[in-house]
């Protein structure tokens, strides 16, 4: 186990920068915002600690990366940013996300208030839900998992297509699995910065991928052609738990964060840690650290106050009912499904923790 601690100096000059002109800017934050924020580099906080790496095989060590901070962040020329006119996040499902429809569509509008709430001030919508044959996209059997994976090079052409005019990005969402290219075993998302989409895959956070007795294995691939999707009618889902709830918000965020420019984080443990496998994703927080926080705060220009008690109000909310975030004819049933929240009350505890600095 290796714990990355980097000296008050360090983190100071990453959050505010030596830079007159951004120093300035971060003198004209809200006072609460400041002290928040400064919690960056206070070595006996309790609110932000360092990043600990407990193998070689955590994404720092196997992917090192030059750290980015607030002023590479602020001028980096390729960094992409709302407009008045691209201020819609969009969400495009792909297959069926539940076992039943009810289910599906409760589980996207719980990830749909989860990114309004996280993204706070921009508009998150929902694209109708295609199933994977509209994409067009290629897929296979697993040789080593023997489950299904489409291509998520494929899903990122045809998401880019649909991209709507008012849209800052569209990220694809899905409990199929995927893979980037024929070399590689399965990838949990990609994204393209440049044409603003992603895709990101849930598949692997059941609590069952991984047993000898997982549903989704499929014997064999029979396909008359590349246009027979018909193996995907009925595909396994997995069970939409607490902990799969939390991990795909965390997933979700972490990679519409990336389109916002924000880099993989090195300076404190952080929900944009780069992660390799699912222990290590389950370990990185669901919280920005401060750095993180200034750079998303930037580019989307939200009061952190409001932010987190919009949060607050996403666990506390039993109902998932987000008016307007869903197709007309998708509420042709009323019964809603209580929001599986329970995995996320240690991290609401640590909000209003927050809330607490912000508001002294």
């Amino acid at each position: 186990m290796q714990i990355i601690r980097h000296s008050e100096q360090t983190l100071k000059t990453a959050l505010i920068s030596k830079n007159p002109v951004l120093v300035s800017q971060y003198e004209k934050l809200d006072a609460g915002e400041q002290r928040l924020m400064n919690e960056a580099f206070q070595p006996a906080s309790d609110l932000f600690g360092p990043i600990t790496l407990h193998s070689p095989s955590d994404w720092i060590t196997s992917h090192p990366e030059a750290p980015q901070d607030f002023e590479q962040f602020f001028s980096d020329p390729y960094r992409k940013t709302p407009s008045p006119n691209k201020r819609s996040i969009y969400i495009q499902s792909i297959g069926s996300l539940g076992n039943t429809r009810i289910i599906s569509e409760e589980y996207i509008k719980w990830l749909t208030g989860y990114c309004k709430a996280y993204f706070y001030g921009l508009r998150v919508k929902l694209l109708e839900p295609v199933p994977v044959s509209v994409t067009r996209c290629s897929f296979r059997v697993n040789e080593n998992t023997h489950n299904l994976q489409i291509h998520a090079g494929d899903i990122l052409k045809f998401l880019k297509k649909k991209k709507p005019e008012d849209a800052f990005c569209v990220v694809g969402i899905t409990m199929i699995d995927l893979y980037p290219r024929d070399s590689w075993n399965f990838v949990f998302g990609q994204a393209s910065l440049t044409d603003g989409v992603g895709i990101f895959s849930f598949a692997r956070y059941g609590s069952d991928f991984y047993s000898m007795h997982y549903k989704g294995k499929v014997k064999k691939l029979k396909k008359t052609s590349s246009s027979d999707y018909s193996i995907f009618d009925n595909y396994y889902i997995p069970e939409i738990t607490s902990v799969l709830l939390l991990r795909s918000c965390k997933t979700l965020t972490h990679e519409i964060g990336h389109i916002f420019g924000l880099r993989h984080c090195q300076w404190l443990a952080c929900l944009m840690q780069g992660s390799n496998h699912l222990e290590e994703a389950d370990r990185r927080p669901l919280n920005l650290c401060p750095i993180c926080l200034r750079k998303l705060q930037c580019a989307i220009g939200f009061s952190t106050v409001e932010r987190y008690k919009a949060l607050v109000r996403w666990i506390d909310d039993e109902s998932s009912d987000t008016p307007g975030a869903t197709p007309e004819h998708s509420r042709e049933d009323n019964g809603n499904l209580p929001k599986p929240v329970e995995a996320f009350k240690e991290w609401k505890e640590w909000i209003i923790k927050c809330l607490t600095v912000l508001q002294k």
